[in-house]
């Protein structure tokens, strides 16, 4: 696990680098810059729409006596593509985006809420209630 986080640690900088360089080349510097700027505005306002939303999810789940489940994995989901969609780049931006929008962002927490049961039943994850 440890060493595929290494690896996209080091590999997307250096791929988002190659990009920002390329398209600079290819669209101007300046187009460049006001994209990354477009993106991360758009990003922000996203990321806080979906955000209350979640918010009010999550009360009128509470409020019904429902466990929250769904609702904090869209959270987090909302907080990691936010956190992304600031940080400048394109494929940056493409995750981010697909973390926002709930239509992609469904499948993504299937596969997280997979790998989240795996970790489970295998012992890998624990889970501590009070």
């Amino acid at each position: 696990m440890f060493k595929w986080l290494f690896l996209i640690i080091l590999i997307i900088p250096a791929l988002e680098i190659g990009i920002l360089i390329w398209s600079g080349n290819i669209i101007g510097p300046l187009w460049v810059i006001l994209l990354i700027i477009t993106t991360g505005a758009i990003g922000a306002w996203l990321a806080k729409r979906e955000g209350m939303e979640t918010i009010r999810d999550f009360q009128d789940s509470l409020q019904r006596g429902n466990p929250p489940r769904h609702t904090l994995l869209d959270g987090a989901c909302i907080l990691v593509g936010g956190a992304v969609l600031l940080t400048p780049g394109f494929i940056t931006d493409a995750i981010g985006f697909l973390l926002l929008f709930p239509v992609t962002r469904h499948p993504i927490k299937k596969v997280v809420m997979k790998a989240i049961e795996k970790g489970m039943s295998n012992g890998t994850i624990t889970i501590h209630r009070r």
